[in-house]
């Protein structure tokens, strides 16, 4: 049975794509979630073994855009 590791920190809207990139490259995220400083789940997305960056690439796109749009985030990770 393997356990669950969360955790979460909050990361200004000018920092999140660099954050979330390099959560991905640690290589041991399950899940990460971003939300706005209300709480409510802006984006929420799986990471399996072997996801490549052809198709990170939407994800990323995605990530920016949100970015853009707020100026203070949650990061939570689920860890493997």
């Amino acid at each position: 049975m393997t356990n669950k590791k969360g955790e979460s920190f909050k990361v200004s809207g000018e920092n999140l794509l660099k954050e979330v990139k390099r959560l991905i490259n640690e290589g041991n995220i399950r899940k990460i979630t971003i939300k706005d400083k209300k709480g409510k789940t802006l984006v929420e997305f799986p990471l399996t073994v072997g996801v490549v960056g052809a198709v990170l690439a939407p994800v990323l796109a995605a990530v920016g855009a949100i970015a853009a749009l707020v100026t203070e985030c949650t990061i939570s990770v689920e860890r493997k």
